[in-house]
């Protein structure tokens, strides 16, 4: 078998790769790399190259991560409750980072989506949960990124119709090119815009000493009867910063960009970045919004970002409403790629599609007409459904996302410990450890938030004793899972060796794993518990919106 890239046949490797296009030339928007290039790379000029050629993946799903539903969060955060929630954001910097390490490592070893991967390692039955939440959710968060879109038009005067379907067909259009070079270069001109949101941070000039304080300080704002409100805004907090369509984008954007092994801590580097970015970006959103809205009526009556954008420019000056109104444009636009492409990778990986940006449309007609179907679709949505229902659909998509983040990291940890699948990059034992950490302590706040929608009169106290009982059962969890391994038949440590050039075997070749009865239970549980949590959501929505 031969691949042709860039006019020339290439030898394909046997890996799982499925769509030949993603063997080739690395050509990012800030520089390429051939693929015959295999030279190390010693001097800092050689690695800077190296870098900038690298860095789009991480970049890109971190800042399209601060997107429409990420403005809105923030805001209501800010509005509602000043800085007293900035703690979250430090807390989820290192959930942030080691979702999406594992993600990027699959997609760099693997050669195949996180979609495909997650139906050929546990079935139909169980990769059919994982992949319909992704489907609901993409449906849903792009939506919000043209409610997004119409708030920003809205306040710079632009006619609702007009902006949404320009910028549906801009979005479109983008990557349409054939050209994965020039798709990227777009992204990251929109990523760069996302920096407007620090000149507006200093326009407006929150108090920083107080800032420092509650983003080192826990405090949860709020006392009895609002306990629910807070806690649903605080998952929302954690769905619009760790999605899970952020898993299945860099996955397969990895992929797409034909980013090997050998290029892995350049990757993490890029991650680093957009890591940082998105933190202080949302902390700034967060911390301005406060300043706007101290001692003024609009404190704790948090609508929309567009009822942000008047109060900054009642605040700080016409130009910091402007400026505002087109950082949320922007964050819109690149959110809208993101999910988009999330939405038409994941399919073509389940149907077995060629599904790559360096295909024209010809050679890629399914791939592309997802893309676009789902753009023009949620662009409709928009233009005809009401402005009170797509006000509440805003939060809700944040929340829904911190309610199924649980059983997609799941399936994330699952598949890092495949060793078929990762070899030499399968997970070490700290790893497994902070990720089960991390599941543990996102089902703790869905228990609370069912509590709180179950009890509205929940006081501080019964919520710390959730807390304190969920951990006694995760430390008892813990040391069951310590004691079963040490009884166990003890594994051979993992070789590490060669791994710069490791890349997974053909799927067909490997060994489906076998799930355990009690794994089965465990999951099946997991799923169950989930699906009653999504359902209090809409509950606790509906209320919040009838003002109950």
């Amino acid at each position: 078998m031969t691949t042709t890239i860039d006019d020339a046949l290439v030898p394909a490797p046997r890996t799982a790769v499925l769509d030949d296009a993603h063997l080739g030339d690395i050509k990012g928007a800030l520089g390429t790399i051939r693929l015959d290039d295999t030279a190390p790379r010693t001097g800092l000029s050689a690695k800077l190259k190296t870098l900038l050629a690298i860095v789009g993946p991480g970049l890109i799903v971190m800042v399209g991560d601060n997107d429409a539903g990420a403005f809105s969060t923030y805001g209501n955060a800010g509005q509602n409750y000043g800085t007293s929630l900035l703690w979250t954001l430090l807390l989820l910097v290192p959930v942030l980072y080691v979702n999406q390490e594992m993600v990027l490592r699959l997609g760099a070893v693997t050669g195949v989506g996180h979609a495909r991967l997650i139906l050929e390692r546990f079935g139909r039955f169980w990769g059919a949960f994982s992949v319909i939440d992704l489907f609901l959710l993409n449906a849903l968060t792009l939506v919000t990124e043209f409610i997004g879109i119409t708030l920003a038009a809205g306040y710079l005067g632009l006619p609702k119709v007009a902006s949404v379907v320009l910028a549906a067909a801009i979005i479109i259009a983008s990557a349409f090119t054939g050209s994965f070079q020039r798709f990227e270069r777009i992204a990251v001109a929109l990523c760069a815009g996302s920096l407007l949101l620090i000149p507006i941070y200093f326009m407006v000039h929150p108090k920083t000493s107080r800032m420092a304080h509650d983003f080192v300080v826990p405090n949860m704002p709020g006392g009895t009867g609002q306990l629910a409100t807070v806690m649903l805004l605080i998952i929302s907090i954690v769905g619009t910063t760790v999605a899970p369509w952020q898993l299945f984008f860099q996955q397969s954007y990895v992929i797409d960009k034909r980013i090997t092994p050998r290029f892995m801590k350049y990757e993490k580097v890029d991650l680093w970045i957009g890591i940082v970015i998105v933190v202080v970006g949302a902390a700034a959103m967060m911390g301005f919004t406060a300043a706007a809205f101290a001692g003024t009526d609009g404190f704790g009556h948090f609508s929309d970002a567009g009822a942000v954008a008047k109060g900054l420019a009642a605040h700080g000056g016409k130009l910091v409403g402007v400026l505002f109104a087109i950082a949320l444009l922007d964050a819109s636009i690149i959110g809208a790629f993101a999910v988009s492409l999330s939405t038409a990778y994941a399919i073509g990986d389940v149907f077995g599609m060629k599904h790559s940006l360096h295909r024209g449309v010809g050679g890629a007609k399914g791939f592309y007409a997802v893309y676009a179907g789902v753009v023009a679709a949620a662009a409709a949505i928009v233009l005809v459904a009401s402005d009170h229902t797509l006000g509440l659909l805003t939060q809700g998509v944040q929340v829904l996302a911190g309610v199924l983040l649980p059983s997609a990291s799941v399936f994330l940890l699952l598949l890092c410990n495949d060793k078929q699948v990762l070899g030499p990059w399968s997970n070490g034992p700290k790893t497994n450890a902070f990720t089960s950490a991390v599941v543990g302590v996102l089902v703790s706040l869905s228990i609370i938030l069912t509590a709180s929608v179950l009890f509205p009169d929940i006081s501080s106290k019964a919520i710390l004793d959730i807390m304190a009982g969920c951990g006694v059962v995760g430390v008892l969890a813990a040391g069951f899972a310590f004691t079963r391994r040490r009884t166990a038949t003890k594994e051979d440590p993992i070789d590490r060796t060669g791994r710069d050039e490791w890349r997974m075997p053909p799927l067909e070749t490997l060994t489906r794993p076998v799930m355990s009865t009690g794994r089965k239970i465990g999951m099946g549980a997991l799923r169950g518990y989930l699906l009653i949590a999504m359902v209090l959501v809409v509950i606790k929505l509906v209320q919040t919106a009838l003002g109950h």
